[in-house]
């Protein structure tokens, strides 16, 4: 295992291992932004492989076998994800390992589940497995900016040398934050869990309620990203209409890929009082949007620091 500042630097630092000019790296769609900038910083090729919102956003294992080349070096999984909220099953993911392929699991999400749900990691599945987790999500420290990465035996070694050349190192006190995060946050891990999966349940009704697409509840993550074509084609233009019209803010759904055109991402990190006063203000300001919202705005990335 290696400690970074942050999980984007465990990120960098295994796609720059694995990925060379004109390598290609399958991920599933809608994605997080930051997966095909980084494969396009090295000079990778993201090959994308889409996944529905009926299907609750599973990814095919035969649409990756397909989307399969000589040049393929890695498949990226995120489960539970972002935008989607998507938890994989373990047939899938055991189906996607078969392949043969170095997956790059992005489990910073990792218990932020709800139903019952389960993770499987993809430590359990395969040997050649990198394994992306940070404490933003889970513990709520995103701006201590503490990661890590665990990875196969034989690229411990590279992978120190560069974060010894790149960041040298996450900070101490960060460390000793995260040390104390992981003794003694299981109580308010449980507790948040709870209360996510009440605000979930409230935001999708309503969302449902005013005439967005949720077809599936998400069962990880804090994000209920909705179909929200019934209010124009052009999300990005509609996340800027709801945001002025509104002023509440979400992610439009072009930010996650091609695929994610259409949706709106919302998220419930929230107070139950605000997802209310959110559903009551677009409720007031919807029914107008109903011919397609006024365009040329610029958008803002989506994401987040992790």
């Amino acid at each position: 295992m290696i400690v970074t500042s942050g999980t984007s630097p465990a990120m960098l630092l295994v796609f720059s291992l694995l990925v060379g000019p004109g390598d290609e790296v399958i991920l599933a769609a809608p994605h997080y932004p930051c997966y095909p900038n980084a494969i396009r910083l090295l000079g990778g090729v993201p090959v994308v492989v889409p996944t529905r919102a009926e299907d609750g956003f599973r990814i095919d294992p035969d649409a990756v076998r397909r989307a399969r080349t000589p040049r393929t070096r890695a498949i990226v999984v995120s489960s539970p994800a972002n935008p989607t909220g998507a938890i994989q099953d373990r047939e899938t993911l055991a189906a996607i390992a078969a392949l043969g392929l170095p997956l790059v699991s992005d489990e910073i999400y990792d218990g932020l589940v709800y139903d019952g749900a389960r993770v499987t990691s993809a430590l359990e599945l395969c040997d050649d497995a990198y394994v992306l987790d940070g404490f933003s999500k889970r513990y709520a420290m995103t701006g201590f900016r503490l990661g890590w990465a665990i990875v196969p035996p034989e690229a411990l070694r590279p992978l120190q040398v560069m974060q010894q050349n790149l960041f040298i190192s996450a900070n101490h006190f960060v460390q000793q934050a995260g040390l104390a995060a992981l003794r003694e946050g299981g109580p308010t891990v449980l507790a948040m869990r709870a209360a996510y999966a009440r605000r979930r349940d409230l935001l999708v009704a309503g969302l449902r309620a005013l005439g967005f697409g949720v077809p599936v509840l998400p069962r990880g993550a804090f994000y209920v990203f909705a179909d929200a074509r019934a209010f124009g084609s052009d999300s990005k233009a509609l996340a800027f209409e709801l945001l002025e019209r509104a002023q509440v803010g979400t992610t439009p759904g072009i930010d996650f890929g091609a695929e994610g055109e259409g949706f709106l991402r919302f998220c419930y990190a929230a107070s139950e009082d605000s997802l209310r006063e959110a559903l009551e203000r677009l409720g007031g300001v919807l029914p107008a949007l109903a011919s397609g919202p006024r365009s040329g705005h610029e958008a803002k990335p989506a994401g987040g620091p992790r």
